[in-house]
């Protein structure tokens, strides 16, 4: 008996199993041969292993990194208490350190006493470290405490925190006051038109030093003292210099910080020559104020050739101070000059035809008159070079 004509074992070769449904069919009217299914057949099957593999990867690596951001994250909270704990020991000793040498900075100078003329030489070499977090214009102020009115001031060092001065300045001290003298050295950050920032100081007694011999040697420098020395006011003014028409001009502006109780204070301008009173003039009186308002200009005629030779003095007055009596204080300006006021003469120099403004501490009297050491006023017609 024979099977009917659409049987599905019919269809099937001999050997093997037919399978029902719709993959047979298609395999079974596909033309391509048996060998070549299986081959792509298997080249899919890696292709999925492969892709699979690639994406279970990259899970993994994704997986990994979020415990160490959450690591990072916790590290970084807790960063400002731990930190803390493990540097500020560290920091705190530093700073118990003597003179705290690392928040204040440090400072090399030298010693010598002539036991001849009863004379010390202080030489400003350099300061190292003054502030961290940026420069400063630093400058010195050098005194004693037996010599009231008497200081030196160093030039001012643009935007540095590690000032070469290397100036020297003298002290007359006898040898009897030594052992209760006290050398102070004060450091500021200069500030033309406002008050100027203390840096350090250093306070050293001089009776602690052996000044048999020249000594050099690094100071660390201490906090600024809480207050400072009563100053007698300030003086703002501009100068300026045409070097063709030898033409210095004078602007007295204003003061400030005077003494209570001057009637009618007033400014008068001087110039000398070679040490010898030359020409002066004088502002207007100001009644009953201790921040009076001048803004007058006075014009000299001053060669090219004499420029260096010239000395500047404005002293503040008091029209009602009693006669002979001296003058509230005196700003010193020419190359004789020392600190701010060269400073300002030198920059009035380099800026020629331009006004250069600054406010200065006034002095006292008998100390500029002693720098200057001034001999009787001489009338003086110089040539001027035609403008």
């Amino acid at each position: 008996m024979g099977h009917p004509p659409d049987s599905p074992s019919a269809l099937a070769p001999t050997g093997t199993t037919a399978i029902p449904g719709l993959i047979p069919d298609l395999i079974a009217g596909t033309p391509w041969p048996r060998w070549a299914l299986i081959a792509g057949a298997l080249a899919a099957g890696v292709l999925v292993v492969s892709c699979l593999l690639c994406a279970t990867c990259c899970c993994c690596r994704r997986h990994r990194k979020k415990p160490r951001d959450k690591e990072v994250v916790g590290l970084g909270s807790a960063r400002g208490t731990t930190t803390t704990h493990l540097v500020q020991p560290d920091v705190d000793s530093l700073e118990s350190s003597p003179g705290g040498a690392q928040q204040w900075g440090r400072l090399q100078l030298s010693l010598e006493y002539d036991f001849g003329s009863q004379e010390i030489r202080v030489g400003l070499r350099q300061a190292a470290d003054l502030r961290p977090g940026g420069t400063v214009d630093p400058y010195a102020r050098v005194s004693v405490s037996t010599q009231s009115g008497h200081r030196h001031e160093t030039k001012v060092h643009r935007g540095t925190l590690c000032p070469v001065f290397d100036e020297t300045c003298c002290f007359h001290i006898p040898q009897a006051e030594l052992p209760g003298a006290t050398l102070q050295v004060q450091l500021f950050n200069f500030k033309r038109f406002s008050g100027h920032e203390p840096l350090g100081e250093l306070r050293l007694p001089l009776g602690t030093v052996d000044l048999r011999h020249v000594l050099e040697h690094w100071y660390p420098l201490g906090p600024p003292a809480a207050t400072e020395p009563e100053q007698v006011g300030e003086l703002c003014f501009s100068l300026r210099y045409v070097p063709s028409s030898g033409r210095l001009t004078v602007v007295v502006l204003e003061a400030r910080g005077l003494r209570p109780g001057l009637a009618e204070p007033y400014v008068k301008v001087q110039l000398m020559l070679n040490q010898r009173k030359w020409k002066k003039r004088r502002t207007a009186t100001k009644k009953g104020t201790a921040a009076p308002y001048f803004n007058e200009a006075f014009t000299f005629l001053v060669p090219f050739s004499q420029v260096q030779n010239v000395d500047l003095v404005l002293a503040v007055w008091d029209r009602g101070l009693p006669l002979r009596a001296e003058p509230v204080g005196k700003v010193h300006l020419g190359a004789r000059a020392s600190g701010q006021p060269l400073q300002h003469w030198a920059d009035m120099l380099a800026h020629a035809r331009r006004p250069i403004a600054q406010w200065h501490p006034l002095q006292a009297a008998r100390e500029v008159d002693r720098v200057l050491a001034l001999q009787p006023r001489l009338r003086l017609h110089l040539p001027l070079p035609h403008s």
